[in-house]
């Protein structure tokens, strides 16, 4: 029996879902195939795997009818062959049909008629590619042949699975060929014809392993046993068709394949499968399997179960495809078109750098399009910067932190010079404070190179993708918004170091914000009272006398740093005499008394001054000759240092200064807080935002600049020329799938009235209706 003799019952209702489903895709792989390797998309397909001499070929060429594949003793399939079996009508005039094959890579496509032509153009191909040495390759041949004796049956015949190299062959081979038939089958949508030939054990057939490590649970997976004839005498497959052995979902069919002696007397396939009819039907063993023996059932078989796995699949592949027509359709935008003209470049050109101004200001200003809801961006980093980071660092700095009591007592001593003083000096306060604004430079400017970094940064992230195509022009871009950054930097750190100097220059201490002379003296007495500092027993010259207290209030009233009220104004009312402070002191209290010494000299050491003045030269110097022996001085040390304890009037000298300084500080920290910001915004943030566009106009719109900016790269002119290729592809395949879904729809309802269940129907999982009639035959 022939493929021409079989009978459009029962398969009546599957065979149009056939001529309109697998053509379908036999068109996708025909239209993929111009991608090569780079296509994505994974086809419905049939695989063909097994051992070297298992038998493949003489499948494959017994579905076709003809001889067309290479053969020989040595591995015959050095690459995969992209079989395409297309039924085509037969003539209605009763004439021969022609049968011819069609080779994809030819440029035009042309028919042969020859299949011993077909048969040299495959070894010529594979021999161009793969060496005439055995050498093997993962690059497919695609062929289609054209018959009305064949089932539509879209196949991949993959090298066979061979153990020892021979020839030009890597000594991994065996490895390589197992990658190359998994980079196949390892997709869910390619269907495993595994081939395993009946003289073999079953358990150890190749064919059977590597599927099973794609299929796992054998739901791809037909099993084919081939040289059923050649088994030993007394043993048949019919457990193994059975799937008793190792079961397949979809089952096994047994074949008897031409011996190479057929080959070489020229036996034609049709007689070899009158043959075969004709063995299955001498052997008792096989009885009842009708639907698993031969040839004509393996098409029928591979034909229904692709077509429903093509069904299965088409929804995914439907979806699939548009995904990737969207993908390349967004990339393929994103290159843009070709401009030639001047006046086209140069719009194109301002088209860019508005845009991007537009982004930038955008940006800035929080009105992005792109908003990110997972993080600050933008302007919202720059006020982040102002109040976390810059006034937040500057309120926890205290200004004395790095200032002990022996640096301001030190200072203060420093500054009365070689006499002792009469009140505090208010140079030592002018001088820390001085100190401690410095320190506010530093903070000032690293905040306005944060924000410098910040606009830096947005520059980047407003780049559009069109500038891709252009990578000079983004560098320039990029150049002209880095200098223009810069130039806006400079000012901005100018500005910020002469509000340090300005407030270093002149130390207001008339500002009403600050706690003034009087106010600072009654706190430090207050904390140090409350600090009960240990003292030492006055000394001689911190006493006061009655006569010296006129001097000591107008040395008060003279001076404005200690002795004016919040207002910064003197005033007599403010100023005990010393009389009264004696008056309404407590006795034994020496407070007052202590810081009355702040403001006077000792009267001890004045009274012996005066004492050594009213005496003559001569008989000071005659009276210490003669009673007292010559003093020798201890040299100074080079490095002089306060002693370790102070008085308490000392103490009172220090928190003084402290409340002041403390105070003055923050009058300025506030200033700094305010006008840092203000001046960054000013010369860096704004200033960029409005004359950015202008400095691009400026740098880069130039006629003799044009041309060199709008330069496209080589490369990017191929990848454009690709993705138009590869847009046209998935645009072609997209159509071809629209001529589908109503058609397969009738066709589903026609092929489930002609069974009852889609599944059940599969040969290999219920008996078939085939059955023997009464002459013997096979009754398909």
């Amino acid at each position: 029996m022939s493929v021409d003799d079989l009978p459009p019952s029962p398969a009546s209702a599957v065979t149009p879902l056939g001529s309109s489903v697998i053509p379908i895709v036999n068109k996708l792989q025909d239209i993929f195939a111009q991608l090569g390797s780079q296509s994505t998309i994974a086809l419905p397909q049939v695989a063909v795997v097994g051992s070297q001499s298992s038998g493949k070929s003489s499948v494959l060429e017994a579905l076709v009818g003809r001889d067309f594949l290479p053969r020989g003793n040595d591995i015959c399939t050095r690459r995969p062959l992209r079989l395409q079996l297309v039924q085509t009508k037969p003539r209605s005039d009763g004439g021969s049909d022609e049968e011819w094959g069609e080779f994809l890579h030819h440029d035009p496509v042309k028919r042969i008629y020859d299949f011993s032509e077909i048969r040299r153009e495959i070894e010529a191909e594979t021999n161009r590619v793969s060496g005439e040495n055995k050498g093997v390759s993962d690059i497919p041949i695609g062929l289609k042949i054209f018959s009305p004796n064949v089932l539509d049956i879209s196949l991949v015949d993959l090298p066979g699975i061979t153990k020892v190299p021979v020839g030009d062959q890597p000594t991994d081979i065996e490895a390589r060929i197992r990658t190359m038939i998994l980079t196949y089958i390892k997709e869910s949508s390619c269907l495993i014809l595994a081939v395993t030939p009946a003289n073999t054990d079953l358990a150890n057939s190749d064919a059977l392993q590597i599927a099973g490590n794609a299929d796992p649970d054998g739901h791809r997976t037909i099993g084919v046993i081939t040289k059923l004839d050649i088994m030993d005498r007394g043993t048949d497959a019919r457990n193994h068709l059975l799937g008793k052995t190792i079961p397949l979902r979809l089952g096994y069919v047994g074949v008897v394949n031409r011996s190479q002696e057929d080959i070489l007397m020229n036996r034609s396939i049709k007689d070899a499968l009158i043959a075969e009819e004709k063995f299955f039907l001498s052997r008792p063993a096989y009885s009842g399997l009708t639907d698993r023996l031969g040839v004509p059932q393996l098409a029928k078989k591979l034909n229904q179960v692709l077509v429903q796995h093509i069904k299965a699949l088409l929804p995914n592949l439907k979806s699939r495809i548009n995904n990737a027509l969207f993908a390349t359709a967004k990339e393929y935008e994103s290159y843009g078109d070709i401009t030639e003209s001047r006046g086209g470049q140069g719009a194109l050109l301002l088209s860019f750098i508005t845009k991007y101004c537009e982004a930038y200001s955008s940006t800035l200003e929080g009105k992005s399009k792109e908003m990110s809801t997972s993080e600050l961006s933008g302007g919202a980093r720059i006020l982040y910067i102002f109040q976390s980071v810059f006034v937040k660092s500057l309120e926890e700095v205290d200004p004395c932190e790095d200032l002990t009591a022996d640096d301001i007592r030190t200072a203060i001593q420093n500054a009365t010079g070689p006499r002792s003083a009469l009140f505090v000096p208010d140079v030592p306060f002018e001088v820390l404070v001085r100190r401690q604004i410095s320190r506010l430079l530093d903070p000032s400017l690293q905040c306005a190179r944060f924000i410098f970094d910040e606009l830096v940064k947005i520059s980047h992230q407003c780049m559009m993708t069109e500038l891709q195509r252009f990578p000079v022009l983004q560098k320039r871009m990029d150049e002209v918004i880095g200098n223009f950054l810069r130039e806006g930097l400079e000012p901005s750190h100018a500005m910020i170091r002469d509000l340090i100097e300005m407030e270093m220059d002149y130390i207001n201490t008339s500002h009403p914000n600050f706690i003034g002379g009087t106010k600072a003296v009654e706190l430090a007495m207050q904390l140090v009272k409350s600090s009960r500092i240990p003292h030492p027993v006055a000394r001689p010259r911190d006493t006061m006398e009655p006569e010296k207290t006129t001097s000591f209030a107008s040395q008060i009233k003279t001076r404005s740093f200690l002795g004016r009220q919040a207002n910064g104004i003197v005033t007599d009312q403010g100023v005990p005499t010393a009389a009264d402070a004696e008056r309404s002191a407590p006795a034994g209290n020496s407070s007052w008394s202590g810081f009355s010494s702040i403001f006077r000299g000792s009267d001890g050491q004045a009274a012996a001054e005066n004492s050594l003045l009213n005496t003559p030269f001569s008989e000071a110097a005659q009276d210490v000759s003669q009673n007292l022996s010559t003093i020798y001085l201890k040299e100074p040390p080079t490095i002089l240092r306060s002693s370790e304890t102070h008085s308490e009037q000392e103490a009172v000298e220090i928190q003084i200064t402290k409340l002041l300084l403390k105070s003055y500080y923050d009058i300025v920290r506030k200033n700094v807080e305010d006008l840092v910001p203000k001046t960054i915004m000013h010369f860096l943030v704004n200033y960029t935002k409005r004359e950015l566009h202008n400095v691009f106009i400026e740098k880069l719109y130039r006629e003799n600049l044009i041309e060199e900016l709008l330069k496209e790269p080589d490369e990017l002119a191929i990848k454009r020329k690709r993705t138009q290729e590869t847009l046209r592809i998935l645009q072609q395949a997209n159509r071809t799938l629209d001529e589908l879904p109503l058609e397969a729809e009738s066709v589903e309802r026609g092929y489930r009235i002609g069974s009852e269940s889609k599944h059940e129907e599969l040969p290999g999982t219920r008996r078939s209706r085939t059955e023997t009639n009464g002459n013997g035959r096979l009754h398909m």
